[in-house]
This record gives C-alpha cells, structure tokens and sequence, in this order.
C-alpha cells in the first residue's frame, strides 16, 4: 500500500484549519502524517492570499509556513498547463498539481471542478471534503492503482 497524496483546494484548506471545525480533524491528520499534501508555489501563494484576507497575516504565516516545512507534503513546479476548468481558469492551477505530481485526488467544493468527471485524460479525480473528512476519519488504505480501501474492502477507483 501507498500513501494517499492529494491536493486540497483553497476552500477546504479554510475550513480544516480552524479548531472549531468538523473538519479540524483533517488538519490534524495531515500534521501526523496520514496523508501527502500535494501543493505548488502557485497554490501556496493562493493559500496565503486568502488566508490573509479573511483572517489575518499571522494566521496565513503561521498555516502556510506549518505546510512548507511539514514532512508530509510534496511540492511540484508543474511544467505544463492543461487548462482544463474553462469556467474558472485559476482553478488549473490544482489541476496541473494533481496531474505533476500524481495524486490521488483533489479535495474541493468547488463545482468548477465537476467538469474533470467527464474528461478520460488526464484523469484527474476529485472528492468533496465531506467524503475525504469520512476516509480521514476511517481505517483507509490506498493501492498501487490509487483505489481507497475502507475497513479492508474496495471503495472505487476516485
């Protein structure tokens, strides 16, 4: 088994990180190595300007800096632009990570990225926070061919 990489889009990142979230068990288990977060300069510099905006720039230092330096994230300079996502062109920027540096999936809300189930390549998977808050919080394993496993039976191919 290998361990999950994912890329989490800026909308989720906001909602882990705060201790009152229901999702602030994501966070944690990204802290103590569950997952691989997947990540590009040019999403960090998303992460921080958002951050900034609606918290405040310590909290974006303190977020961002708790990424870059954590042992279980994989930063990628993707060298190619699909420009898959037409309605919201600053959303590929995920997309190109997720294809750069072979992750699992991305986790988002946004339904920008709906558009992904209908293209067979790159095939680039993407789950709602709510159904990646359920793996995290789960016995999941993930195979060679990026299939979740959940209490020892096969999930589906994400």
């Amino acid at each position: 088994m290998k361990q999950l990489h994912i890329i989490l889009d800026t909308n989720c990142l906001i909602q882990i990180i705060s201790i009152r979230s229901k999702f602030y068990t994501i966070w944690k288990a990204f802290l103590n190595g569950k997952f691989i977060l997947c990540v590009s300069n040019e999403i960090l510099n998303e992460y921080t300007e958002i951050l900034e905006r609606l918290a405040s720039v310590d909290v974006a230092y303190s977020v961002v800096n708790a990424i870059i330096y954590s042992p279980f994230v994989k930063v990628v300079n993707p060298q190619y632009r699909f420009c898959l996502i037409q309605q919201d062109y600053d959303d590929n920027k995920f997309v190109d990570c997720a294809i750069s540096s072979g992750a699992s999936f991305i986790v988002s809300n946004d339904r920008h990225f709906d558009i992904l189930n209908a293209i067979e390549f790159p095939k680039v998977n993407v789950i709602d926070l709510d159904l990646f808050n359920e793996f995290v919080n789960s016995n999941y394993m993930i195979d060679e061919d990026d299939n979740l496993l959940l209490n020892d039976s096969e999930i589906s191919d994400y």
